[in-house]
């Protein structure tokens, strides 16, 4: 019978954080078709994965203007007002990683990130500075659900993968981390989330 998991790892935007270009974009559009449309043409997922991945946002952002110069000014927003693409904490979610760090739970984040936006999230949002460890996609250059960036979690801080339980709101990193041994859970609210770690046995 394969063991419970003792360790919680989150996942930070869309667990932890409110994290969607749109919330910048209704700013700036009167017309959401008009807004999807630049979403999916223009400042694209594939494009943020890039940069999720080490791109530098100038070079991305420089790409870009070049590519798109009548819409120059919605490209730079995309760094320039990148903190407004959160709309803020998941207080649910952030309430639960605080009950696990108060009862001196190991806490771990996985997440993919620029390198440069997670450091302005750690100035803006102090508590992702209370991990026992983070690997941040943009700092080892490499994406969830890749196995190599779990197992980077695994090696540097010495942890067994039967024992974490690792939280996020897209399946298919969800699937990554348990096909290298890890417990998943497909996060799609705080109350789900707190109902599976008590059943755990974690919170």
């Amino acid at each position: 019978m394969r063991r419970s998991p003792s360790i919680a790892v989150f996942d930070v935007g869309g667990v932890l954080l409110d994290w969607d270009p749109r919330h910048l974009y209704r700013k700036m559009f009167d017309d959401a078709d008009a807004m999807e449309r630049f979403l999916a043409t223009v400042c694209t997922r594939e494009w943020n994965l890039r940069l999720d991945a080490g791109r530098r946002y100038a070079d991305g952002v420089a790409e870009l203007v070049a590519r798109f110069p009548d819409q120059a000014d919605l490209i730079r927003a995309y760094d320039e007002r990148w903190p407004e693409m959160i709309a803020g904490v998941i207080e649910g979610t952030v309430e639960i990683l605080t009950t696990l760090q108060a009862g001196d739970r190991p806490v771990y984040a996985i997440t993919n990130f620029s390198a440069e936006k997670f450091a302005l999230s750690r100035a803006l949002w102090p508590f992702l500075d209370a991990f026992d460890g983070v690997v941040v996609s943009g700092e080892v250059k490499t994406l969830k659900p890749r196995p190599e960036i779990f197992r980077i979690l695994f090696e540097r801080h010495g942890l067994t993968p039967a024992d974490c339980l690792f939280i996020d709101d897209v399946p298919a990193n969800v699937a990554g981390a348990e096909a290298v041994g890890m417990h998943g859970h497909h996060f799609t609210s705080p109350e789900n989330l707190r109902n599976d770690l008590e059943a755990a046995g974690i919170l």
